[in-house]
């Protein structure tokens, strides 16, 4: 898992930085790995970043299928604690579903989530290359009936630049385990994501923190109308960037620079905007000082 120059352990990768931080969650089934290019990106920008494994993920997709949700957010929220040490301002960032994990974390800690950016959201699969057939599971109530069902995902793989994919897969099958168990698991994890965006879409209107959403237009797992329900429903700013020549994983595809770029002027523009709110604060509260002071010796 190593990123090059990162600190990591078996869990976590993190880049030292400055009093700016990224925390990124990979997504549904997925590792740190997938953020490579922009966490390096970042650091080498100054950002302090932090990329977790999430409960579940990493090893195997047993261990995946034995978890639950809400362990997937317990384990990103202990990172999250972790980083206001060093941090003054904290990013937190999700592709897919790990964007629902850092919407969570806004609502129940608003005062050390400063803002969010959300790479492809999903509420639900529902991408031009998944099966409509899978719109049925929607009606499954209990985890033991989930566990009957089996999902393999299927080329593209979220990714539209064909050489890219060659080389993901090829990294991803270097073990010999064959492409339909690398992206295979059990009906109990799609049922667990469910679970965990019924939760989080109840909650969208008290997320007051601004929110970047990076949403490919032709996205193959991920309709753009889940970025749409979020321009709508989040009670805070949201800015939402349309790519056009991306599939899901916009961290890794052919416009991963472009998510880089906004992704870093967003985090400066955040920094900015808090540095000017606390020199307008300071004055009026020497004044209020003065005046205080003044009435008293009166």
């Amino acid at each position: 898992m190593s990123f090059g120059s990162g600190a990591y352990n078996a869990n976590t990768v993190v880049y030292p930085g400055g009093r700016i931080g990224f925390l990124l969650l990979h997504g549904l089934g997925g590792s740190p790995i997938e953020f490579r290019f922009l966490a390096q990106g970042l650091n080498r920008r100054g950002m302090t970043v932090v990329c977790p494994t999430m409960a579940g993920h990493g090893e195997t997709r047993i261990e995946l299928e034995s978890s639950r949700w809400t362990e997937w957010y317990l384990s990103a929220e202990s990172e999250l604690l972790k980083m206001r040490e060093q941090c003054d301002i904290i990013i937190v960032c999700g592709v897919s579903a790990g964007g629902l994990v850092a919407l969570r974390l806004a609502e129940q800690h608003p005062e050390t989530v400063s803002a969010n950016i959300l790479y492809a959201p999903t509420f639900w699969p529902d991408g031009w290359a998944i099966p409509r057939s899978l719109h049925l599971f929607k009606l499954v109530t209990t985890r033991w009936f989930a566990n009957l069902f089996q999902f393999r995902e299927t080329a593209p793989y979220g990714i539209k630049d064909a050489r890219l994919r060659k080389l993901v897969l090829a990294h991803l099958t270097a073990d010999g385990t064959p492409v339909e168990d690398v992206f295979g698991f059990r009906g109990v994890v799609l049922f667990e994501f469910k679970q965990l965006a019924r939760d989080v879409k109840a909650r969208l209107g008290s997320i007051k923190q601004h929110t970047m959403i990076f949403h490919p237009r032709e996205d193959d797992q991920s309709h753009l109308s889940n970025a749409l329900m979020l321009q709508r429903r989040l009670g805070g700013r949201v800015q939402t960037l349309v790519l056009e020549d991306s599939y899901h994983m916009v961290v890794l595809d052919r416009q991963r620079q472009v998510v880089l770029d906004h992704s870093h002027a967003f985090a400066t523009a955040l920094a900015a905007e808090r540095a000017s709110q606390a020199n307008v604060i300071a004055p009026v509260s020497a004044t209020s000082s003065i005046a205080a002071a003044r009435t008293s010796a009166t």
